[in-house]
């Protein structure tokens, strides 16, 4: 019988550091990447929490030049980059430093390409539109969550147009990631929730997407397995060691993942959110994935059948419709033991802008691509079901 073989491409960062106060070996890492001055590309709050100012002090003891570029906000936008490229020219630097959770990572990423890739950033919106290599960047994850340590992916808000541009290609990929769980020790519960259930989504979509591969999919169960184990005890108990490094794990095993087999309808609609209210990325991922979740999963039984056993909520000996159904109540579940709201009661959230919205929503939704990697296919009718059931 004649075999058709599909090529795949599996790209993740040339080294991971990963443990307890592994941040301490950054400035060797940056040496052995080549640099010298370092733009450091953080947040505010990681700034406030001290964390931006224990790099800096990492790096300069080592006899490397460091700088600071914090104006990055959350659901980043063109103007923060064009911002951040500023400070890069301006400190001569040859090497990035990401330091905080998915909005620095996915600045520090565009800011990186750009000196190699000065076209308008809109070009580069979709995938594989991003032609050539940028400087050396290191990213340091402080929340278990968005992955982006391990990804090829940035979104970045086009302000002119109010829409979130979901970047994929190769270049964005951190050349290395510093995976030290000790910085998310101080995060807090509410965040804790969003960004841990934000992760589950990520190793649920990349092993129910139609791009599933051999490679990603051990990722994709290890990731979810990892949040089965964990999320809870992270979230009720946010200085236990053992379940912050095992959900700091699980992000990055989730967006090594679905950085290679893609993401999809929770993906797709959730961006939309974060558009029009401003509701982080995690948060809006969080809220929808049991709903989304009901609506895929008689396209794919026995994946999410697999998914419910890997969770523990479904045995073996179960059918995969039972498993299923298992899978649809522990989610639900879960996000009521978290807290995590109804999108009706998300902060910024008002029935009167998601009526006057949520068509627009529904197409920018499909537009995004990634809603055609579900192995339910919506419409853009379902898509505003979806959003209702949602609410």
């Amino acid at each position: 019988m004649a075999h058709e073989s599909v090529c795949r491409r599996f790209d993740v960062p040339a080294a991971i550091l990963h443990g307890g106060g592994c941040r301490r070996q950054i400035a060797a890492l940056v040496r052995e990447l080549g640099g010298t001055r370092v733009l450091i590309v953080t947040d505010p709050g990681v700034v406030q929490l001290g964390v931006a100012g224990e790099i800096v002090e990492l790096l300069t003891q080592a006899g490397l030049s460091a700088a600071v570029f914090d104006a990055v906000q959350p659901d980043p936008t063109d103007t923060n980059v064009v911002a951040g490229v500023a400070a890069l020219e301006a400190h001569r630097a040859d090497a990035i430093v990401a330091v905080g959770g998915g909005s620095p990572m996915d600045t520090a990423k565009v800011i990186a390409i750009r000196p190699a890739n000065p076209q308008p950033l809109p070009e580069f919106m979709g995938l594989h539109k991003i032609a050539h290599a940028g400087l050396p960047l290191i990213a340091v994850p402080t929340t278990a969550g968005t992955g982006s340590e391990a990804t090829k992916v940035a979104v970045i808000t086009d302000t002119a147009r109010q829409v979130k541009m979901m970047m994929l290609s190769s270049p964005l990929l951190p050349r290395a990631a510093v995976v030290d769980y000790e910085l998310t020790l101080s995060m807090p519960r509410d965040l804790t929730a969003a960004v841990g259930v934000d992760t589950l989504t990520h190793g649920i979509e990349a092993y129910v997407s139609r791009r599933a591969n051999a490679l990603s999919d051990p990722l994709a169960l290890q990731c979810i397995a990892l949040c089965a184990q964990h999320l809870r005890t992270a979230w009720s108990e946010p200085g236990n060691h053992i379940a912050r490094e095992g959900m700091m794990l699980a992000a990055t095993l989730g967006g090594m993942a679905f950085s290679n087999s893609s993401v999809a309808l929770v993906h797709g609609m959730s961006r939309p959110i974060g558009a029009v209210f401003h509701v982080p990325h995690g948060l809006s991922n969080a809220v929808l994935l049991p709903t989304v979740t009901r609506f895929s999963i008689k396209a794919a039984l026995h994946r999410y059948a697999t998914i419910a056993r890997t969770i523990g909520c479904a045995g073996n000996a179960a059918t995969e419709h039972a498993a299923c159904d298992s899978l649809i109540a522990w989610l639900d579940e879960l996000n009521a033991a978290l807290a995590i709201p109804r999108l009706s009661q998300c902060r910024g959230v008002t029935s009167e802008i998601f009526e006057k919205s949520i068509e627009r929503m529904s197409a920018d939704a499909l537009a995004s691509g990634s809603p055609a990697n579900n192995p339910r296919l919506a419409s853009a009718s379902e898509i505003i079901a979806l959003y209702r059931e949602a609410w």
